[in-house]
């Protein structure tokens, strides 16, 4: 691991309510610069909470389209004074493979045509996932997550987001981070180091359901997203075509569900 793994700093605030000043602690969430060198060349810089970063590193890799297993990272040395990931890759890329900026027009399963970056037509995987849940089990585990995320409890600074299995009933990972590509990043690197697919699984997620999360959601290759906001237009139509249940608004004892809804039980 490197860099420092903290998540929260404390600092002395003045605070107004209903007329009166007072002086109190507050908990601020941290965040720090990670820059990744692929074999000696600077490929990405992420801005990052200080926590799970190597699960990081292997998420965002295999979310780029630049590895698919863990054992294609041949070394990583972190230079922590300087925040930097060295990854020594097993098979060489070219600079056509680092050209991952650029956009293209990729099919989803022959439906419709959408916009993606050329990592996201390369790695976001289409559900054909036969899994079922029903509404108490999402908003059970939307809850359970809530109740996990206690650095956002204390700061209010950071998403959450966590890996369920619903034929097991149970959450399998929870990671956390002031960015909510690098929360679901953190997710699919843990899972590709301790071989947990995310195949017939759900993605519990504290924020809204955009594009980029759908898309991340894809690439883990998760059946489900359970979300506590609201969704957008284009987060949607990749769910349609992607095959991935879209719930939205998961909160207390409510939810909507917006695509592909014969995976929840009476819906």
């Amino acid at each position: 691991m490197a860099v420092r793994d903290k998540m929260s700093d404390e600092w002395t605030v003045r605070r107004y309510e209903n007329g009166v000043w007072t002086t109190g602690a507050d908990e601020i969430a941290e965040e720090t610069p990670v820059t990744i060198r692929l074999d000696g060349m600077e490929f990405a810089t992420i801005v990052c909470s200080p926590t799970d970063l190597d699960d990081l590193i292997y998420g965002f890799l295999a979310s780029e389209g630049v590895i698919v297993w863990p054992d294609d990272v041949a070394r990583l040395d972190w230079d922590e004074g300087r925040g930097i990931a060295d990854v020594a890759l097993k098979r060489k890329i070219t600079l056509a493979e680092a050209d991952f900026g650029k956009r293209v027009i990729g099919s989803c399963c022959g439906k419709s045509r959408q916009f993606y970056l050329r990592a996201d037509a390369k790695t976001a995987k289409t559900s054909l996932s036969k899994l079922r849940m029903t509404a108490a089990e999402c908003l059970e585990a939307m809850a359970e997550l809530q109740r996990a995320s206690d650095i956002f409890d204390r700061t209010g600074g950071v998403h959450n987001a966590a890996l369920y299995d619903p034929q097991q009933r149970r959450t399998l990972a929870v990671r956390a981070d002031i960015g909510r590509h690098n929360a679901l990043d953190k997710l699919y690197g843990h899972g590709l180091r301790h071989g947990l697919t995310g195949r017939d699984k759900a993605i519990i997620f504290s924020g809204r359901l955009s594009s980029e999360v759908l898309l991340k959601t894809a690439k883990i290759g998760a059946a489900v997203l359970v979300a506590k906001s609201a969704p957008t237009a284009l987060a949607l139509r990749l769910a349609h075509d992607l095959g991935i249940t879209a719930v939205g608004f998961a909160r207390g004892d409510r939810l909507n569900v917006y695509t592909h809804v014969e995976r929840l039980a009476g819906s």
